[in-house]
């Protein structure tokens, strides 16, 4: 089993303020794939904002993240019960699950491990779905600026398992018959300085900063500022991609 890589304990206070939710279309089709809601797992739930959209379907859910800090700041509900554990090793038990969901989480997981958990604990026939997002799209010129800062100034300081979230799960491994899935998009209505709050928890700009002791966000934030007046609301959109599928 591969060692635990924990990129997201600093900042986890920034982090659940400032990353988007998925949208509701996303649960719904999911949820017409299933006839039970007793008990789901959120796996990498970070500040638990699938575990929170679950949770108003389901009996229970079970959020898990490596992260202390960021199940520190997970907001609580009283069907959502938080476990502080790897996904690749739970203490749950067999054929526990009617739904498995892993949002913006699974490139993290060592995959032949986690599967292996996630189909002793499924119920047989539970639905597993992991999913991400590609990078925001704002307008032209704005847009032009983010992909750059992404690619020529952060590029290096990516980790590894960022790939698969770029080539949008296509060559991630998953190990089931893929249910056909459509794309789906995240909409925020964001000040610059939303997006700003998002674009600080970007785990390759804390790297970044790590190795060379410089912050290039300001200089970014700078540019679009040129195109984005302080206080004026646009429209962020964020196109997540899912693989969807069943648990034999």
């Amino acid at each position: 089993m591969q060692p635990v890589k924990d990129l997201f304990s600093e900042g986890a206070e920034q982090y659940a303020q400032f990353r988007p939710s998925y949208p509701l279309e996303l649960y719904e089709f999911l949820y017409a794939h299933l006839d039970h809601f007793g008990l789901a797992w959120d796996v990498g739930t970070g500040p638990g904002q699938v575990a929170c959209a679950l949770s108003t379907r389901f009996e229970q859910v079970i959020a898990t993240d490596i992260s202390a800090p960021q199940i520190a700041n997970a907001e609580r509900r009283p069907n959502i019960r938080y476990i502080v554990c790897r996904a690749e090793q739970t203490p749950f038990p067999d054929a526990s699950f009617d739904l498995i969901t892993a949002g913006q989480a699974a490139h993290w997981f060592d995959p032949v491990p986690f599967y292996k958990e996630a189909r002793r604990t499924a119920k047989p026939g539970a639905v597993i779905a992991v999913w991400g997002y590609d990078l925001l799209e704002i307008g032209p010129h704005v847009d032009e600026l983010i992909t750059a800062y992404h690619r020529d100034v952060l590029g290096q300081y990516w980790d590894y398992e960022r790939r698969y979230v770029d080539d949008r799960y296509a060559d991630f491994p998953f190990p089931f018959e893929d249910i056909p899935c459509p794309g789906f998009t995240m909409r925020m209505n964001w000040t610059l300085t939303q997006l700003e709050g998002y674009l600080n928890t970007w785990s390759a700009l804390r790297n970044y900063r790590r190795q060379t002791g410089r912050d290039p966000l300001p200089a970014l934030i700078a540019h679009i500022a040129e195109h984005w007046p302080a206080g004026e609301v646009h429209e962020v959109r964020f196109p997540v991609f899912v693989r969807v599928g069943r648990v034999a």
